[in-house]
């Protein structure tokens, strides 16, 4: 009665919702012009790394990858608080948080 969860969910099934996820988060990068969203992808994409951080720590019985998803957690929160500042800042000074329209800020 000691089962891990791995022995109930195949370490298959991880690697393809992963694999989902990760493309979601690439395509919406790819394509979507808010800012926003595109933050939004990018946590997509880094949570789909935990989750197979996560299942083959648990498979491999190593704790190392699931250390390893809180640093990852650490510098995602600190991004989304950077980044959000940042987005403030330019929609303050543009009025618009567009892609498109944030295209003018270069040199």
């Amino acid at each position: 009665m000691n089962n891990s969860i791995l022995d109930i969910v195949s370490i298959n099934n991880y690697v393809i919702l992963a694999s989902i996820l990760f493309t979601i988060g690439v395509l919406g990068v790819m394509f979507r012009r808010n800012t926003i969203v595109i933050f939004m992808c990018i946590e997509l994409m880094l949570n789909a790394v935990n989750l197979l951080l996560v299942a083959f720590s648990v498979m491999h019985s190593d704790p190392g990858g699931q250390v390893m998803v809180f640093f990852i957690m650490a510098v995602a929160a600190a991004e989304v608080a950077v980044g959000l500042a940042i987005l403030v800042m330019i929609f303050r000074n543009i009025g618009s948080i567009d892609i498109d329209v944030m295209n003018k800020l270069k040199w």
